[in-house]
């Protein structure tokens, strides 16, 4: 069994974010579902963009150590979309993660604080026309990080779709979804000391 800590995207914590836990609950895994946005969801990705510059980074990252505080270190970290930058923020920062697993999105490390760790696995999930992940570098900056650190691996798929995952969102693909679930668990079952 696996500790996971799944922090939401920007539409916040919906049913389908708990869908995507409970996926992985029903893998074996232990997963928790942080609520940054203390209770808040939206219908769109501009409504959540908007509440997120009301909140502020410093803010939402502080919510998601918060949220950690009290966990062991050797935790999975996982982000989905806006949920990532939380996620690689704690692997940069709070050394012992026993793995991490983006999905939507990825952020130049360098752009954060902390050191990447070299000894941890780290996944990345996402569609190959996405047009954010795509659009906004994400994807040029992990085949960049990739390059040199080879605990990097990153999962396309066939695709336009951002929030792919999330069936409220326009964007949902089923059968996407399915592939992702079942390479998740995968990446899970090849961690060290899983």
């Amino acid at each position: 069994m696996t500790r996971i800590v799944l922090f939401h995207h920007v539409l916040g914590l919906t049913p389908g974010v708990e869908a995507l836990a409970t996926a992985l609950r029903e893998a074996g895994h232990e997963v928790t579902t942080p609520d940054l946005f203390e209770g808040r969801t939206f219908d769109d990705l501009a409504a959540g963009l908007s509440f997120v510059g009301e909140i502020g980074d410093d803010a939402l990252l502080a919510r998601a150590e918060q949220a950690c505080a009290d966990l062991p270190s050797d935790i999975v970290l996982a982000g989905l979309s806006l949920g990532a930058v939380p996620a690689q923020h704690l692997l940069q920062t709070r050394p012992g993660a026993a793995g991490c697993l983006l999905l939507h999105s990825f952020v130049d490390p360098a752009q954060l604080q902390g050191t990447w760790p070299n000894n941890v696995q780290v996944d990345v999930f996402a569609m190959d026309h996405d047009p954010f992940f795509v659009g906004d570098g994400d994807l040029e900056a992990a085949q960049r990080w990739q390059r040199e650190h080879p605990n990097l691996r990153i999962h396309l798929y066939p695709g336009a779709g951002h929030l792919f995952t999330e069936p409220s969102s326009p964007d949902h693909d089923a059968a996407a979804t399915r592939s992702v679930i079942g390479d998740v668990r995968a990446a899970l079952a090849a961690y060290p000391g899983r």
